[in-house]
């Protein structure tokens, strides 16, 4: 938790609450559910919150604006983001239903209420977003080609990025990069954060 506030100062004392209920309460659904690896769950705050909490150094969204996290698993990096824009609306879907059972659980337990969640596949969303978030769920090209039909057309007003994708991803990725035949930013995670983990991470943004 003392890594998310050394980058986050600002955090109200709400949000701050919120995101410190993280920790133990994943670590007691994780003994029920392997939701994060148990080898990984010491590790939460950096690994999985403050990953998650990258996109927020990229972005900065208008009140308003709705987002679709695809394939959020246990709830990363909707829920951080959740907490972050309280403002915003975030839909949450995956179609492993035990993982979004506890991600449901741990968003009413800390009192979100600017999350819903869909247990199923993409193809079964037909909602449109202004941003979709993912935390490194399948080859970016697969990912731009799926999302299409959810980005709205519209840009909310008061958003500077245009519409489009935010993705953490890892590893080598210029020749997945490539690939996407549309505007893309790539932003090394080194350069908002300083602990190793975050050494061959990224941020892409495509815009859609």
């Amino acid at each position: 938790m003392d890594e998310i506030l050394r980058y986050f100062p600002q955090l109200s004392e709400d949000q701050q609450r919120q995101l410190a209920m993280l920790g133990p309460l994943y670590t007691e659904w994780n003994e029920k559910i392997n939701v994060v690896s148990r080898r990984d769950i010491q590790n939460l705050y950096v690994h999985h919150v403050l990953h998650s909490l990258a996109i927020a150094k990229f972005l900065t969204p208008a009140a308003g604006t709705r987002l679709l996290d695809l394939g959020t698993g246990g709830g990363f990096p909707g829920i951080p983001l959740a907490i972050m824009w309280p403002d915003c609306h975030f839909h949450l879907i995956d179609r492993i239903g035990k993982k979004l059972r506890v991600a449901s659980d741990i968003a009413q337990q800390i009192g979100l209420t600017n999350v819903t969640f869909q247990h199923g596949d993409s193809g079964e969303c037909h909602e449109r977003f202004s941003y979709v978030v993912s935390r490194a769920v399948m080859r970016l090209d697969q990912l731009v080609s799926l999302i299409k039909k959810n980005i709205a057309t519209h840009r909310e007003p008061g958003n500077k990025l245009p519409n489009g994708l935010l993705c953490l991803k890892g590893g080598e990725l210029q020749s997945e990069l490539a690939e996407v035949k549309r505007p893309i930013i790539e932003v090394p995670l080194t350069d908002y954060f300083s602990e190793p983990y975050f050494a061959t991470k990224s941020l892409v943004y495509v815009d859609m």
